[in-house]
């Protein structure tokens, strides 16, 4: 499956973004997908990921209760919506499938994944 997040900019703190993940070449329903993130200087690191059905989400701490991951499997797209962002959500953020039904945050885990977007978040 091949995937291209975009969506990315720059925006204020405290702002919002809204990224998507377009897949194609594969079935999307059969895919769990994550979405991560990679600071300048820093690991990749997992920000949120769903299940194929989008019933179950997980999140990192950092971001709960601000960003919102989501799919829609007739679209064969994953979104990440991003509210109240900070400086320090600024990062290359990529999506991931894997070819499972379960979520995982574990970089590892993921069998395919995007280009990256960047987001940059201004204080």
């Amino acid at each position: 499956v091949q995937l291209q997040a975009s969506g990315g900019g720059l925006v204020q703190a405290g702002g919002s973004l809204r990224l998507s993940c377009a897949a194609s070449g594969g079935t999307f329903s059969s895919y769990s997908m994550g979405w991560f993130r990679q600071a300048p200087g820093k690991e990749r690191e997992f920000v949120a990921a769903i299940s194929v059905g989008g019933g179950r989400s997980v999140y990192a701490d950092s971001v709960k209760g601000r960003f919102t991951i989501s799919r829609d499997n007739a679209k064969n797209a994953a979104l990440l919506q991003m509210n109240s962002l900070k400086p320090e959500d600024t990062a290359v953020y990529y999506c991931a499938a894997r070819r499972s039904s379960y979520v995982s945050r574990q970089r590892g885990a993921y069998d395919y994944w995007g280009q990256g977007t960047l987001v940059t978040v201004s204080s």
